[in-house]
C-alpha cells in the first residue's frame, strides 16, 4: 500500500499501521494541509467489511509539556488520520486515559468546541499512561458514507448501517456521589439501563460492558469493593433475560452474559459504559465464548467473591461472512487460580496465551461455529492495564514480541486481584472459512 501524498509543509505523511479484512487502500483524496504538525505516534487500524469502513485509533502523544499541548497533539493526530481516508469519517466514541482527574474539565471544553453537535460518546478514566504522558485516547470512527451516526446526547450515540443499529451508552460521571460500593454499582447499572431505555434498547441487547472502579481492591465495610460491585451486578442481571435473545439461538440452555472489563482507576467512584446491538437480519448471531484454559467467571468459587463476576470471556458477533470478537478483560488465570505470581512478564505471556486460546477456531467450534475463528494477528487494538509502572517495559516487550505493532494503549491501573499485575482486552476481526477475505 502506498502512503498518501501529503504536500503540506510540516505534516508527516501518514499511512495506516494495519488493515484488516477487505479494507481498500486510501487514495489520500482528503487534503491534510489543515491538520497541523502531526507529532503523535500514529497507531490505528482500518477495518473494512460489507461496505463498512471503521477505524480503531490508539494515540499517545510524543511531546511533553502542558496538558493542553499534549491533548491538542493527540487531537491533531486523530484529525489527520481521519482526513487521509478516502471517504468522510466521524468519531463515534472515545475513551480518554488521564494522569490527573482535574484535566477532564479542560479536555471537555476543548472537545465540545471542536466537535460541536457531533460530540462522540466520551468517557474519562483516571488511568495514567505508562510512559508518563498526561493522557492517551482510544477512539473509534466510522464512514458516514455508509453509516448514519446520531449523537443523541452526552451519554448516547447510535450507529446504523445495513439493518444494524449499534448503541453506545454511558452512565455517571468521573466522580460518583459518596456511598458504598454496592450502592454506587446498583445505582449506575440502573442509570445505564435508563439511558438505554430512552433509546428503545432493553438491557438484553447489551453485548459489551466496561466498569471502571476506583480503589477496586480496597475494603468497603470489610468487603473488597470489586466483590460488592459483583454482588450488585448479579442482582441487576438477575432481571435481564440474556439467554432469551434471538441472536443467540445456538446458546439455548447455556449461560449468556455480555463481555466485560472490570478494572481499577485512581478516582474514587464508578464509571460504566456499554455497547448494544439491535437488528432483524437473519445472518447476524451472537456467541458468548468461554476459555478452555479457565473456569468461567460466573462459576468462580465463593473465595473470590460471594457473588461471582457475571460476564463472558468474549462475545463474538457474526455478521454475514465476518466475525467481530470483543475480548473481555483477561489476566494470568488458569482454571480459577492466578499463575506466575510476582512476574509481570510471565503474566503478560500467559494472558496473551489465554486470549489466543479464547479466540481460536477450536474454541469457536466448541460453541457450534465450525467456520469461525481468529488469531492474535486479527486483533485490531488492545488495551494493556499494568498495575506497577516499573513493569511497563517488560510488559510492553512481551506484547510487542507476540503481537507486533498492534495499536495499543498501556495504562496504569489496579487489577481486580492483588496478585494480578496485568490485564489485557481487545477486539478481533476475522472472516468465516470460505468467506470473503
Amino acid at each position: 500500500m502506498n502512503a498518501p501524498n501529503h504536500t503540506a509543509t510540516g505534516v508527516r505523511p501518514l499511512s495506516p499501521d494495519r488493515r484488516l479484512l477487505d479494507a481498500g487502500s486510501s487514495n489520500g483524496t482528503h487534503p491534510a494541509s489543515s491538520a497541523g504538525a502531526v507529532l503523535g505516534r500514529q497507531h490505528h487500524t482500518v477495518i473494512g467489511y460489507d461496505g463498512l469502513k471503521r477505524l480503531a485509533l490508539m494515540v499517545t502523544p510524543e511531546g511533553d509539556g502542558a496538558f493542553r499541548d499534549q491533548l491538542w497533539e493527540v487531537m491533531s493526530t486523530i484529525r489527520a488520520i481521519l482526513l487521509e481516508q478516502a471517504e468522510p469519517m466521524t468519531l463515534t466514541t472515545q475513551t480518554v486515559f488521564l494522569r490527573d482527574a482535574a484535566d477532564a474539565e479542560a479536555a471537555t471544553k476543548l472537545f465540545e468546541a471542536y466537535h460541536g453537535e457531533r460530540m462522540p460518546l466520551t468517557v474519562f478514566v483516571v488511568q495514567p499512561p505508562c510512559d508518563g504522558k498526561r493522557l492517551a485516547i482510544e477512539a473509534w470512527a466510522i464512514s458516514t458514507q455508509s453509516a448514519q451516526v446520531d449523537y443523541v446526547g452526552p451519554h448516547l450515540v447510535t450507529v446504523s448501517h445495513d439493518g444494524l443499529r449499534w448503541v453506545h451508552a454511558s452512565a455517571g460521571t468521573l466522580r460518583q456521589p459518596e456511598g458504598s460500593s454496592f450502592d454506587q454499582s446498583a445505582a449506575l447499572f440502573g442509570q445505564l439501563a435508563s439511558t438505554l431505555r430512552g433509546a428503545g434498547v432493553p438491557f438484553e441487547d447489551v453485548v459489551r460492558v466496561w466498569l471502571y472502579q476506583g480503589n477496586i481492591t480496597e475494603p468497603d465495610a470489610g468487603i473488597e469493593r470489586y466483590r460488592e460491585l459483583n454482588r450488585a451486578r448479579t442482582e441487576f442481571f438477575a432481571g435481564v433475560a440474556f439467554d432469551e435473545l434471538k441472536l443467540v439461538p445456538k446458546c439455548r440452555g447455556r449461560t449468556v452474559y455480555p463481555a466485560s472489563t472490570g478494572i481499577g482507576t485512581l478516582e474514587h467512584g464508578l464509571t460504566t459504559t456499554c455497547m448494544a446491538l439491535q437488528t432483524n437480519r437473519n445472518d447476524v448471531e451472537l456467541l458468548p465464548l468461554e476459555n478452555p484454559l479457565q473456569t468461567s467467571s460466573f462459576d468462580y468459587p465463593e473465595c473470590y467473591s460471594i457473588k461471582s463476576p457475571k460476564f463472558s470471556r468474549a462475545m463474538a458477533v457474526r455478521i454475514g461472512q465476518h466475525v467481530t470478537t470483543w475480548v473481555s478483560g483477561t489476566a494470568s488465570i488458569v482454571d480459577s487460580e492466578t499463575v506466575h505470581v510476582g512476574d509481570a512478564a510471565k503474566q503478560t505471556d500467559q494472558t496473551l496465551t489465554n486470549i489466543e486460546q479464547l479466540i481460536a477456531a477450536e474454541n469457536f467450534a466448541r460453541g457450534g461455529w465450525q467456520d469461525a475463528g481468529a488469531e492474535l494477528a486479527d486483533l485490531a487494538k488492545i488495551r494493556v492495564y499494568v498495575k506497577n509502572p516499573d513493569d511497563y517495559e517488560a510488559v510492553r516487550g512481551v506484547c510487542e514480541q507476540r503481537l507486533g505493532e498492534v495499536p495499543a494503549i498501556y495504562a496504569v491501573a489496579d487489577v481486580c486481584r492483588p496478585d494480578l499485575l496485568v490485564e489485557i482486552e481487545g477486539v478481533a476481526f476475522s472472516s468465516l472459512k470460505g468467506g470473503a477475505a
